[in-house]
Formats: C-alpha cells, sequence, structure tokens
C-alpha cells in the first residue's frame, strides 16, 4: 500500500453505508469546486472522478445523497491525483462551512445549501526506486517505469502487470504479486516502488471443461475448440479457444476462464461457459438508388444443423427493380460449412448458385457449384481456397454464347477496421486470384481482382474521418470475349463511381456494344464528419478507368463522380444517402444512394 494520508479521510466508505435514514430534500445553491494551481488537464480529471459535480448536473437536492457523494469523493479525488503522480497534496470537502467527514453520518443536516470541495494537488513526485523481481526473460515493462519519470500510478499497475504476463508468456500461469512496498517520501517529492514476484511453477494445460452447448456433439466442441492438453501453457492458446468457439455462431457469448487450482503434474484445467443462441435467424435489408433501383435481400439460417455447429444459409436476392439498368436482376444460393475441417482454424464449405443477371448490354444466366476450405490465419488475416464447375449462358449484341470453366478460386482478407460498418481507423484489403480452365466455349487464364481501404480518425474523438478506396481487376492469358460478361470489368454506380449510370464505362466492341474490359480500377475518396451524435455529412469524389488490355495501357476510357451525403448513425450502423452528380464520361443528371452502411 502506499504510506501517505490526506487530512479528514477516514472512513468514507462506512459512512456512506450508514446514510439510510430519511431526509427533506432541500436544493443545493451553489457548489464551488477549486483546485490551487493546478493545469486544466488536472482540474478536468478531477471534476470528472467527483460525484458530486455529478450531483449538481443531475441537479441532486436530497441532503443525504450529497453527504454520500462527499464522503465517496474523498477516495475517488485521492485515487485521481495519485494517477497523476501527486502524493502530497490535501482535500477539503465542507458542507455549509463544515468538513463532510467530521459530519456523524446517522444525523445528516437537513439542509445543504452550499459545498465547497478545496484541493491541494501538490507537487508531482518521480520515480526514486522501481524494482520489480524477478522477472522473465525479455519482459518489457513501459518506459514511463524508471528513476525520475512521473510517479503516476496507472504506469505502477501497468508494469506490474507486464512482469506478470511475462511469466504467463513463458507457461508460468499462476505467476502472482508477492511482497510489495509502495513509500512517498513527501520530503523529497519521490516515489519507491519495490514489487516482489512469485513466478509459480511451470504449468501445462488439463482437460477442457464444457459447461452448456448441450446440443453440439461433445466431440466435435473439443475439436472446435482444440485445447493443446499436455502443452506447457500458452495465454494465447486460451484466447484461441474461445475465438474458435464464437466463430461457430452457436453461441451468445463464450467465457473461458482458468481454473483457480492446479491439478496433479502442474496441470491446469480450462473451463468453457457457453451460452447457446437459437439456432435459426432469418434477416432482410434493402438498397435503393435512382440509377440501380430498389435492391432486396434475405436470408435464412441454421447454425447447428447437424448438431456438429455446422451451418446452412440460404440467401436470395432481387434487385435492379425500378432501375435503369436494364431488367430485374435474381440470385439465390446455399451455403455449407462446417467448422474444424479438417483442422482447428480450418473451414470447409460447399455452396450451390443460380444467379440471372439482366443488365443493359447483356444478358446472363448462370449455375455454380463448387467446394473449399477457409484457413483463420490470425483475427485479422483469412484466406480462402476452393474448386467450383460454372455453367454461363450469355445473350448481347453478338449473340449467345454458352461457357463453361472450372475455377479454382484463391483469396486473401485482411481487415484491422475498428467497425466494419463505419470504420475511424484500420486497414481492409480483399484480394483474389482466380484461374480458370475452359472446359467448353471459354478462353484459360486468370482473372485477378483487388479492393483496398483505409480509414484515418482526425481529433481526439474522431469527429473528423478520412477514408479512401482504391480497387481494380485484371484478366490475364485469355481474349475478352473469351470470358463470360460478367468477368470483364465496368465502371460506374454506387459500387464504383457515384453519379454516373450504371455499368455506364466500358469497351466498345461493336457500334451497338458496350462491353466490360479487361482490366479497370477505381479511386474514391471521402471526408466523413460527425456534426451531432446522430448526423454526419459526407464529401465524397470517385474516379474510374477501364482499358480493353490487362495492364491499363490500351485503348481506355475515365469519368468521374462528386457529390455529398448524410448520414443517420444508429447503434446498428450509419443510414446512408448520397446525392452524386457525373465528372466527365457520358452520364447526366443527379443520382441519389441510400443504404444501410457507410459506402466503403
Amino acid at each position: 500500500m502506499i504510506i501517505s494520508r490526506f487530512p479528514g479521510c477516514f472512513g468514507p466508505a462506512v459512512a456512506c453505508a450508514l446514510l439510510c435514514l430519511p431526509g427533506t430534500a432541500l436544493a443545493l445553491d451553489s457548489l464551488d469546486f477549486r483546485v490551487e494551481g493546478a493545469e486544466s488537464d488536472l482540474t478536468d480529471s478531477l471534476r470528472n472522478a467527483s460525484l458530486l459535480v455529478a450531483a449538481e448536473t443531475e441537479k441532486t437536492t436530497d441532503p443525504q445523497e450529497l453527504l454520500a457523494a462527499a464522503l465517496a469523493d474523498y477516495g475517488r479525488l485521492e485515487g485521481s491525483l495519485y494517477s497523476e503522480g501527486r502524493f502530497g497534496g490535501g482535500i477539503h470537502i465542507l458542507i455549509d462551512g463544515r468538513e463532510a467527514a467530521s459530519i456523524p453520518p446517522l444525523n445528516p443536516p437537513e439542509r445543504i445549501s452550499r459545498i465547497e470541495v478545496q484541493i491541494q494537488p501538490g507537487p508531482q513526485y518521480v520515480f526514486a526506486e522501481t524494482t520489480i523481481a524477478p522477472q522473465a526473460p525479455e519482459t518489457e515493462v513501459p518506459e514511463e517505469f524508471a528513476t525520475g519519470q512521473p510517479a503516476r500510478t496507472p504506469v505502477i499497475r501497468d508494469a506490474v502487470a507486464a512482469v506478470v504476463d511475462g511469466w504467463r508468456n513463458v507457461g508460468r500461469a499462476k505467476a502472482e504479486v508477492g511482497d510489495q512496498r509502495v513509500v512517498a517520501d513527501h520530503a523529497a517529492n519521490d516515489l519507491g516502488v519495490n514489487v516482489g514476484i512469485r513466478p509459480g511453477p511451470v504449468v501445462r494445460f488439463g482437460k477442457l471443461i464444457l459447461k452448456g452447448g448441450e446440443s453440439v456433439r461433445d466431440a466435435r466442441l473439443r475439436k472446435i475448440a482444440s485445447l493443446p492438453t499436455n502443452d506447457i501453457y500458452d495465454p494465447e492458446d486460451v484466447q484461441k479457444v474461445a475465438t474458435r468457439l464464437r466463430r461457430t455462431g452457436v453461441f451468445r457469448a463464450v467465457a473461458v476462464t482458468e481454473a483457480e487450482t492446479l491439478g496433479p503434474g502442474d496441470t491446469m484445467d480450462i473451463i468453457a461457459t457457453l451460452d447457446e443462441q437459437k439456432p435459426r435467424r432469418i434477416g432482410a435489408g434493402a438498397e435503393y438508388s435512382t440509377t440501380e433501383g430498389l435492391r432486396l435481400t434475405g436470408y435464412w439460417l441454421h447454425r447447428n444443423l447437424l448438431g456438429g455447429a455446422e451451418r446452412l444459409s440460404l440467401d436470395g436476392e432481387i434487385s435492379g427493380i425500378g432501375g435503369g439498368t436494364g431488367g430485374v436482376d435474381y440470385k439465390f444460393s446455399a451455403r455449407y460449412g462446417r467448422p474444424a475441417t479438417p483442422n482447428a482454424d480450418t473451414d470447409l464449405f460447399v455452396l450451390a448458385e443460380i444467379e440471372r443477371l439482366d443488365e443493359p448490354e447483356y444478358l446472363t444466366e448462370r449455375a455454380t457449384l463448387g467446394f473449399g476450405f477457409t484457413r483463420y490465419v490470425n483475427d485479422r488475416l483469412t484466406l480462402d481456397a476452393g474448386l467450383s464447375y460454372r455453367f454461363s449462358r450469355d445473350t448481347d449484341a453478338i449473340g449467345t454464347t454458352k461457357y463453361n470453366q472450372i475455377l479454382l478460386p484463391i483469396s486473401a482478407k485482411y481487415d484491422s477496421r475498428d467497425e466494419p460498418l463505419n470504420a475511424t481507423k484500420g486497414y481492409f484489403a480483399d484480394a483474389t486470384v482466380r484461374p480458370f480452365v475452359g472446359v467448353a466455349g471459354s478462353d484459360s487464364g486468370v482473372r485477378l481482382t483487388f479492393d483496398t481501404r483505409a480509414y484515418l480518425g482526425l481529433g481526439a474523438t474522431d469527429r473528423v474521418v478520412l477514408a479512401g478506396r482504391l480497387q481494380g481487376g485484371s484478366i490475364l492469358g485469355a481474349s475478352l470475349t473469351g470470358v463470360p460478361n460478367d468477368d470483364r470489368f465496368y465502371s460506374g454506380g454506387g459500387g464504383t463511381v457515384r453519379g454516373q449510370d450504371y455499368q455506364s464505362l466500358g469497351v466498345q466492341l461493336t457500334p451497338d456494344f458496350l462491353s466490360g474490359g479487361k482490366s479497370f480500377a477505381v479511386a474514391s475518396a471521402e471526408v466523413r464528419t460527425r456534426v451531432t451524435d446522430s448526423i454526419g455529412l459526407v464529401g465524397f469524389a470517385d474516379f474510374g478507368i477501364v482499358s480493353d488490355d490487362s495492364y491499363l495501357s490500351g485503348n481506355s476510357g475515365t469519368h468521374g463522380g462528386a457529390g455529398l451525403g448524410l448520414r443517420y448513425l444508429t447503434p446498428i450502423g450509419p443510414i446512408r444517402l448520397d446525392v452524386a452528380v457525373p465528372v466527365g464520361g457520358t452520364s447526366n443528371g443527379v443520382a441519389i444512394y441510400v443504404g444501410i452502411g457507410q459506402a466503403f
């Protein structure tokens, strides 16, 4: 404990507990909160810690509640001073001229009209000694925990936690704080810290104890969790168990804890407490733009189809309703997923999909059947690899062509965004390499695509966010007409260049046929500003290019778009309204886009 004491700060917790007698609710006339000679940051920190300041804001008038707040404030304000390295200060809280700590808790005043909080912060102490021992190899303590640095209590806590974690990281799961002495020298204005650590024995993982989750077979749960029994303890392995169980989607909540005591041979059991959610879920969504019309989506999901946390999802989409992008499009798909197949961090999936795309320049009907694996490298990076067969029938100005292809898609997705629907910081990248082999009617080659995004919040509360996006793609080794129309690249519309008509930029193969190109790139930039807690404004600009060769170096066209957006911020994400106009290109007029979530 810290050897120091403030005058008049005795028994506030006991006193608060005794304040249970009724009183008369009369108004508090004033609260005077003074911090002598302190900078504004310290004053703000103390005011934020004070229950009396909160009581004044909430217009609390009951004398019992005000006295209780005053008694609690001694400890709260003392802790706030300690956190800033102020160990020699003083606190006085006067209620109508009387020290609050001297007022009998069983006889509170009938009326409180004036409260004065007087704080003398005192000098900021520095560390005179910083000893935490023993330490595991390669333990890193905060740089601020060093002699001569400001002696802030959060720094002490962080340093002790770092040393304990250092032992845990090398298998000493029960490392703990032993003897400790923290001494404030008021004459020298410094603080000595000497903390002993008890590392404990090297611990190995014991059994996984499951509590809840009865609808999933026990063997499957253990395979999914994959606790490395008999291996030396590693806290990352404990976190992985929790992540794998949550990833199934079967459970509303997952809590993974360590047994308090060690078993035979210094083994430690891990306890997984599982709270299941309903196995079935249904959902729907809608998005509208003046150019692309209304898009409706819906899905049905079963999270535990066969009792092994298998997932079956059925998805449907109808788009182009009332839009100017050809006819109405349909898409229906079924996807089956089985976690921990073949190992804990790899999932198997099987998919089937049928789709009809009635676009301005072509009509595509296609069906896909395939399977693959998803590999979870870490919390941010996911890899996919698969094999599928796809049949397409395209009708355009050239005629009707049938394409039969074997696809081998490989993709990587990285996501460090703080909030996918309304990011203020982080990065997102999704890249796919898809070799394809033409069985009939199709050339063979490789289709490459990428989508990268970055976000930067400005200011302490991220009220202004700069967002950028770069996406593109290329077809290698195949002719333009040797791949289905939907594999070619267009620009224009809500997903690429706002303000331009949907798929208005491509390659003019014939006077009557605007085809997609063999490569494209689109750059987008947004400035997002939060005006109030629920309203935001956005300014944006998009630029796109499409080329008839694989490297954007052949015959190409460009266009742009710009506009303003309004965001209504909700707990499930912002509701988006964007108004855009074309810059260059062939489009005219104003386009409006409505949806949930930011544009990217």
